[in-house]
Parts: structure tokens; C-alpha cells; sequence
């Protein structure tokens, strides 16, 4: 069974992290998933910087500018994880976007995630038609998730379609907007987050964009399986660097 399926069945509500690979430096990559594994996350979203993120809010847009600028590049970060199993043993996610796992061929990009031990891909700019049609036998041919998104404006056939052809969650994107984080969320998600949860889908949902403290994350997981912290996080370690992470989560889930 794919680790991210294991960790979906656990009794528990789930924390994902998100950061940018090669950011802040080129080589934090790999001490940054063993500090979030060691401190207690669920899971892991590791951003592929692109030059053009569209989906992606001030915060993580530079920090990939930045990770680009180190020198992050699609085959930087496989090489970074090669050896990763050895030490890490959660579910690892790739996000980014399509262009550079084009660029790369994606049956080889497939084989290369599958060989150093990566769970499933978030692209957020794959059409999901797209996908159905010319990629879904690839990623099941590798072993991979692909997690779809859903926001707020998202049409109930469309939910349903992705439901029914997931194999894995739902990201369950908090807003029609841009990445980013809020102190708190309003009547107006929280009818969102309900509505959803009442349409009772066999795909467990995550909520993402957003979230950055313990009192959002409690309300994003009160309908949902679990939620993603992105730029609170990318955020706290341009602040911070990369030796206090444990402190980061502890704040969120303790």
C-alpha cells in the first residue's frame, strides 16, 4: 500500500508541510524532511521551483526565485533524495508544476520519483482531463498518487469526477486565491469546509492555503482528515533558518 494511503487510515488528524526545495540554501533539503519527520509531521510536500507559479502567493514565489537562484533544478533535487529512504520513512509528495516534469519527460520523471521513494504529485496546472486521458496509466505504472484540487468555486460534477478517479486525498484548497497565510477563517469556509465534508467522499480531504497556527489548522481539520502549511512555514525559515524547526510544529500540533 502507498505510505500516504497507510498514513490517511490513521487515527488522527494529519499535518502536511510544504517547503521549497533548495531554499533556503541549495542543501537544506534533505536536513528539512528529517527535522519535520523527527518533530512529528505526517507528511511532506516538497515544492519544485518554477519561474512562473502561478497558484503560489509573495511568500513562496521568492522563495522558489531564490531556490532557483541556488541553483535548484529538477535534477538537483532527485539527486538531494536518492539516498532519503534510508533515514525517512513518511509519505513524500512532490508539488510543482507541469513545465518542468515535462521538460524532464514524464515517464522518466515517474521512474526517477518512484525509484528514490516518492508517494504521489500535486501539479496544480495538470488538467484533469489531461491527466485522465494521456497520464493516469504512467503514474499508476510508477506507483504514484496524484492529488487533485478542489476550491470553493469547484461544481459538484466536477468533485465528484475527482473523487471517483482518486486514488489517494483531495487538496482542498481553503479560497479561490493565491497561497498565503490568515490568522483565522471565516463563516464563509467554514460553510465551505462543512458542505464538502456532507457530500461524504471516498477520497479523505486535506485543506491547504491558509493555515499557519494552531487555531487554523484546528478549524481547517474540524470537517476534514487533515491540513497543509505552506507559506507560515517557507516564511519561518527565511526568519528563522533551518535549526528550530521542532519549535515551528510544536506550536502547531502541541
Amino acid at each position: 500500500m502507498n505510505r500516504i494511503n497507510q498514513k490517511l487510515q490513521e487515527n488522527k488528524k494529519l499535518l502536511s508541510i510544504y517547503f521549497t526545495a533548495g531554499f533556503p540554501k541549495i542543501n537544506d533539503t534533505v536536513s528539512i524532511i528529517e527535522s519535520l519527520e523527527k518533530s512529528g509531521v505526517d507528511f511532506i510536500e516538497i515544492g519544485l521551483p518554477f519561474s512562473d507559479p502561478l497558484a503560489d502567493g509573495p511568500t513562496i514565489q521568492a522563495s522558489s526565485t531564490k531556490a532557483l537562484d541556488n541553483g535548484m533544478t529538477t535534477e538537483v533535487l532527485f539527486n538531494q533524495l536518492k539516498d532519503i529512504r534510508k533515514t525517512v520513512k513518511i509519505p513524500l509528495i512532490i508539488m510543482g508544476y507541469f513545465n518542468p516534469m515535462m521538460q524532464f519527460g514524464i515517464e522518466n520523471f515517474c521512474k526517477k520519483c518512484a525509484e528514490i521513494g516518492i508517494d504521489g504529485l500535486i501539479i496544480p496546472d495538470l488538467p484533469l482531463d489531461v491527466y485522465n486521458n494521456n497520464y493516469k496509466t504512467i503514474f499508476e505504472k510508477y506507483g504514484l498518487i496524484n492529488v487533485f484540487l478542489i476550491t470553493p468555486q469547484t461544481s459538484l460534477e466536477r468533485i465528484q469526477f475527482i473523487d471517483k478517479i482518486s486514488d489517494g486525498f483531495i487538496y482542498m484548497v481553503s479560497s479561490a486565491s493565491v497561497t498565503g497565510s490568515q490568522s483565522a477563517f471565516g463563516k464563509t469556509q467554514d460553510d465551505y469546509f462543512k458542505r464538502i465534508a456532507d457530500l461524504n467522499l471516498k477520497s479523505p480531504q486535506i485543506v491547504g492555503f491558509g493555515i499557519s497556527n494552531a487555531e487554523t489548522f484546528k478549524q481547517a481539520t474540524k470537517y476534514a482528515k487533515g491540513a497543509i502549511i505552506g507559506s507560515a512555514f517557507v516564511k519561518y525559515l527565511d526568519e528563522n533558518g533551518t535549526a528550530s524547526i521542532q519549535k515551528f510544529v510544536n506550536k502547531i500540533i502541541n
